[in-house]
């Protein structure tokens, strides 16, 4: 399975990705790039909730 990183200008904008990302099936997983602080790691277990709305993301 191949790897990939994308960079988005918002948020919103890498939440929507996750759920095209989630839609098909795949696996995903999200953070925050350096020197972004706090930092923020969102594994593939946490994924679904941070990025839909309607679960508290």
């Amino acid at each position: 399975m191949a790897r990939s990183t994308r960079t988005f200008k918002s948020e919103v904008d890498a939440k929507l990705f996750a759920m095209q990302i989630l839609s098909k099936g795949l696996t995903a997983s999200a953070g925050t790039l350096n020197p972004h602080q706090p930092k923020q790691v969102v594994g593939p277990s946490q994924i679904e909730s941070w990025a839909d709305p309607g679960l508290g993301g």
